[in-house]
């Protein structure tokens, strides 16, 4: 027995329908491996609080997360890395779009909210997990990095004291608590009380003078 029109009918809107899905994943697929992923950037700059909130506030910064990296552990909580066992270092990973900004401009406002003479710690908390530290993702990160610190330590700026900032490849970054992210915006009052009274502020006005990040 022959298959009805009907029957015929259906079988090829169904195939043809099979086509058109197949067609558009692919197409789907081939859109999504063509998007390049924006590049990042990570840096130890003592408390990742502070260092979140001011580079949110820098043109062409896309996200921002804090988290952990430099150290052999995986995935440490944060007491074990301010408990310094882990030799991590507290970093906000930053990713930014290249056609707004620059690796070398997210570099330049990064030491001008830091102090880059102080060997393990930033203003009131001292330790190695609150070290400064570039963290470099390739070649071209690691060439402007190395060429920046230069410039500072040329410039007089610092009075002769030598920059410590260590320029590392960057390794693994570990996300830290859900709490750690945004902590600025989710506790205001807290983080305000913190940041006057570490001192932050004051102290990289006397370094920077009007260049000082905020």
């Amino acid at each position: 027995m022959f298959p009805s029109l009907t029957t015929l009918l259906r079988g090829a809107l169904i195939a043809t329908a099979i086509m058109t899905a197949g067609a558009a994943s692919a197409a789907e697929a081939a859109t999504d491996a063509a998007v390049t992923p924006l590049p990042v950037a990570t840096f130890a700059g003592g408390c990742f609080w502070s260092m979140q909130r001011h580079f949110d506030d820098v043109a062409g910064v896309t996200a921002t997360r804090v988290g952990y990296s430099g150290g052999p552990e995986k995935n440490p909580s944060y007491n074990q890395v301010a408990s310094e066992v882990t030799g991590h270092a507290e970093v906000v990973e930053v990713t930014y779009d290249p056609a707004k900004t620059t690796y070398e401009k997210l570099l330049t406002s990064y030491w001008h909210y830091i102090d880059p003479t102080t060997v393990d710690g930033q203003f009131c908390d001292f330790g190695h997990s609150y070290r400064t530290a570039i963290f470099t993702h390739g070649e071209a990160q690691a060439n402007a990095a190395e060429a920046s610190k230069a410039a500072i330590e040329k410039s007089g700026v610092l009075k002769g004291k030598p920059v410590v900032t260590a320029i590392e490849a960057a390794g693994p970054f570990w996300p830290a608590e859900t709490y750690h992210q945004e902590f600025y915006k989710k506790n205001p009052v807290r983080y305000t009380s913190y940041r006057i009274g570490c001192g932050r502020d004051a102290a990289l006005k006397r370094i920077w003078g009007d260049k000082a990040g905020s």
